[in-house]
């Protein structure tokens, strides 16, 4: 667990680190001064969120820098999708962007309407120039 990090809403811990991966719970858009307030709309609740991680990977000595996986949940995914896209990609460099799944589900915790859990790695570089087909 993090100090200061947000409340868990269930018996869970912040992370757990194995072989130098580190896999974050999913976290919520309430904030840790306000355990089960969700501010309203999905970019807030996306900002809410994306700090939440950030407090815990911070915590443990990383950043979003060496996140490698990011599996988002939304509630409205039509409704949504486009501006929690747009508001998730703010927080990455655009060269530096991390696989992702994003799906729809029926429910979150706290009736959220986002929830983001990452998988990190200890000493991730920045990945070499792709020599990938462009067209």
């Amino acid at each position: 667990m993090i100090p200061g990090g947000p409340r868990p809403v269930a018996p869970f811990s912040h992370a757990v680190e194995a072989d130098g991966f580190v896999f974050v719970t999913g976290q919520m858009p309430d904030t840790p001064a306000c355990p089960g307030i969700l501010p309203d709309g999905i970019e807030a609740q996306t900002r809410n969120v994306m700090a939440n991680l950030e407090t815990v990977l911070v915590g443990l000595g990383l950043g979003l820098a060496d996140v490698v996986v990011a599996r988002a949940f939304l509630t409205e995914f039509k409704r949504d999708y486009a501006t929690f896209n747009e508001t998730y990609k703010s927080f990455f460099p655009p060269d530096r962007l991390p696989a992702r799944t994003c799906v729809g589900t029926t429910g979150l915790a706290y009736d959220a309407l986002v929830e983001i859990d990452l998988i990190a790695r200890r000493g991730t570089a920045p990945a070499p120039a792709s020599n990938a087909r462009k067209d």
